[in-house]
């Protein structure tokens, strides 16, 4: 097989499952809604329960709503009627998913499942299986096509699974108001979460080269060689002044001055680019992005406090 029928193989997979999704769109309805705002009003969490690949699914659609603001667990069928019902308490709610909606494990749990929690809520392809008849809300993921050649292995019907279950978590975001800045609560660890939550103080240089207006170029020389930063901080009783980098310090000696005569205050930039070391960290990786610059002064009500570094924050993954 050539490249060619390998690329009109995957668009063509492609296609079956956006017309099923499209499908999917047009049966959105009051049994939708319905189902979001038992969700929603539940005293309790969410169980998702689940069996093979629709386990896989569930499992996903779990880890979402946990970290959008929807406390959820996954239960899987089989583990369920042996000994796991008991994760249910009364005022859960039940989001059963089976394409089928009758494979023995499922038709054999859902009364349990009925009786057990505050509502049962079906997610299947079947609506007159027994699934969907113990089922207060019936969420229908049917597919008129499997995306797999021989139309047997799940493939359009986990698709329209994953895009409900994503349909589900982002109405109850906007029902919770949930935003960025909860969102990056349950993130801390990654680099979604360091941007949206790590402050300029986090990743601050454990240098802080500085010098006097009046310092000889001698002083500024062993003071930015002092660091590995390529700049010091012109500073009077800590007010900034100005700052001066290697780059100052080149140019100044390509134009031949009796550096004897020059002080620190001669060759500063003065009024230079600051952050507060309370700012969030993206604050400063966009003036350090913004003005090509390698290194941002710090301060704290308005002192000198640092230097933030902008390798530092890429190799964090600030961006």
């Amino acid at each position: 097989m050539d490249r060619t029928n390998i690329i009109s193989i995957a668009k063509s997979t492609l296609e079956i499952e956006i017309s099923e999704l499209e499908k999917l769109k047009n049966r959105i309805d009051d049994q939708f809604a319905h189902a979001v705002e038992i969700i929603h009003s539940a005293k309790g969490k969410l169980i998702v329960v689940g069996i093979g690949k629709s386990a896989h699914v569930g499992n996903k659609i779990v880890a979402t709503l946990n970290s959008t603001g929807t406390p959820s667990q996954f239960l899987h069928a089989s583990e369920a009627i042996h000994g796991d019902l008991g994760v249910i308490q009364k005022q859960d709610v039940v989001l059963c998913i089976s394409n089928s909606g009758n494979s023995p494990e499922i038709a054999n749990l859902v009364p349990y499942l009925k009786d057990y929690s505050s509502a049962l809520i079906g997610m299947t392809g079947n609506k007159a299986s027994k699934l969907a008849e113990f089922s207060e809300v019936i969420l229908d993921t049917h597919v008129d096509v499997e995306a797999c050649p021989n139309k047997l292995a799940p493939t359009s019907s986990t698709t329209i699974q994953m895009a409900l279950g994503d349909a589900l978590a982002v109405a109850l975001m906007e029902l919770n108001d949930f935003k960025a800045n909860d969102f990056a609560k349950f993130h801390p660890g990654g680099s979604l979460g360091k941007n949206l939550t790590s402050k300029v103080e986090q990743f601050l240089s454990s240098q802080k080269p500085q010098v006097s207006e009046e310092a000889s170029i001698r002083d500024v020389i062993i003071s930015i060689s002092g660091s590995s930063h390529g700049i010091t901080v012109v500073t009077n009783a800590d007010q900034i002044i100005g700052v001066i980098t290697d780059g100052d310090l080149r140019r100044m000696l390509m134009k031949g001055e009796d550096i004897s005569k020059v002080s620190a205050k001669d060759i500063m930039s003065a009024h230079p680019r600051t952050i507060e070391k309370d700012a969030l960290a993206k604050e400063a990786m966009k003036i350090l992005k913004g003005n090509n610059i390698g290194q941002l002064v710090v301060t704290e009500n308005g002192k000198y406090f640092g230097i933030i570094d902008l390798h530092k924050l890429l190799d964090e993954g600030i961006n």
